[in-house]
C-alpha cells in the first residue's frame, strides 16, 4: 500500500457515496437503500481513506449480538489487489469477533472467504422478468401502520433475529410498498416489499408460510407495476418452492451469490424465504 490509508466509521451522510459506487458497479441498489441500511447498525459501516480520499467500503452489521452480516464490500477500480480491501475486510471482521456471521459473496471469491473462516452454505439466485399482468388476491393487503408489530414479529421469526430499526426504515421508504398476507385474525401469513431501484424494481423480502401465499404476494407486487417494468427476485436455491415460483412465471436467471457463514450457522426457516431482503445485508 502507498500513502496514508485510514479506516474509519462511515457517516450517515456518506451512505449515498457508497450506494452510488455500488450503482456504478452494476449492483442496482434501491433508490433509498442507503438510509435504511444505516439504521440496521449505525456503527457497522466503514470507509477506507487513502490520503483522505475514500477508496474502499464495507458493512459489518451486528443484529443485537445475535447474528451479523458482512456486505457492501467494495474497492474502487484502480485500487484493487493492493491491500486496501484486505485491510478494511480485517477491520470489519475484528468488529464482529466470534459472533455468527453471514455474507453473500460472488462465486469467484468463495475460496478467499474460506481463508477467513467462512463456510459455503448454499447458492442464492437472482431471477428477472418484466412485470406480469396480475390481479391482487383478497388475502393480500397494503400494510397499514397498525400492522407494523405483526410484520416485525413475523420478520423476526423468518430472518432469525430482530432487526426492528432497519425494518422501520425499510418499510417506510419512498418509492416502496409493502404487502401483507392475512392479518384478519391478528396473525399474518407473510409479507413482501417492492422497491424502486436504479433499474426496475426488486422484491425483498418475500417471506411466506407456504407457496400459495408466496405466489399471492408475488402477484400483488406485479400488479403494482406497468407491464414494461423489470422486476427482480433473489431466491435461496435450497427453497425448491421458491425456485418453482420463479420457473412458473418464466423468470430468467441473471446473477448468483454464495451464502456463507462463519462461527456457526443461524437457525431460521428457509422454507419461508421466497425472496431475500438484499444481498447486501442478508
Amino acid at each position: 500500500m502507498k500513502g496514508s490509508y485510514v479506516v474509519r466509521n462511515l457517516r450517515q451522510e456518506e451512505m449515498e457515496q457508497l450506494t452510488a459506487l455500488t450503482a456504478s458497479e452494476g449492483w442496482n441498489p434501491g433508490l433509498k437503500d442507503g438510509a435504511a441500511f444505516f439504521k440496521a447498525d449505525p456503527d457497522g459501516f466503514f470507509v477506507g481513506l487513502l490520503d483522505g480520499v475514500p477508496i474502499a467500503y464495507i458493512a459489518a452489521v451486528n443484529y443485537k449480538d445475535q447474528y451479523c452480516f458482512v456486505g457492501l464490500y467494495i474497492v474502487k477500480e484502480g485500487y484493487r489487489s493492493q491491500g486496501y480491501g484486505y485491510t478494511i475486510w480485517q477491520h470489519a471482521l475484528r468488529r464482529l469477533g466470534a459472533l455468527v456471521t453471514g455474507l453473500d459473496g460472488v462465486p469467484a471469491q468463495v475460496e478467499n472467504y474460506k481463508k477467513s473462516g467462512f463456510d459455503y452454505a448454499f447458492r442464492q439466485m437472482r431471477f428477472a422478468t418484466t412485470a406480469l399482468a396480475a390481479k391482487k388476491s383478497e388475502n393480500i393487503h397494503l400494510m397499514a401502520k397498525e400492522m407494523m408489530d405483526l410484520v416485525t414479529a413475523y420478520d423476526t421469526l423468518v430472518f432469525g433475529t430482530s432487526r426492528i430499526e432497519f425494518l422501520k426504515a425499510w418499510l417506510s421508504m419512498e418509492n416502496a410498498v409493502t404487502f401483507v398476507a392475512g392479518a384478519d385474525d391478528g396473525m399474518i401469513e407473510g409479507y413482501a416489499v417492492l422497491r424502486k431501484c436504479r433499474q426496475g424494481y426488486k422484491i425483498g423480502p418475500l417471506f411466506a408460510d407456504n407457496d400459495q401465499v408466496a405466489e399471492q404476494l408475488f402477484l400483488a407486487c406485479n400488479e403494482k407495476l406497468p407491464a414494461e417494468e423489470s422486476i427482480y427476485l433473489d431466491v435461496p436455491e435450497v427453497n425448491a418452492s421458491a425456485l418453482a415460483l420463479a420457473k412458473k412465471y418464466n423468470m430468467q436467471f441473471v446473477f448468483e451469490t454464495a451464502r456463507m457463514y462463519k462461527s456457526g450457522v443461524p437457525v431460521f426457516p428457509l422454507e419461508k424465504v421466497f425472496g431475500v431482503t438484499s444481498f447486501e445485508l442478508g
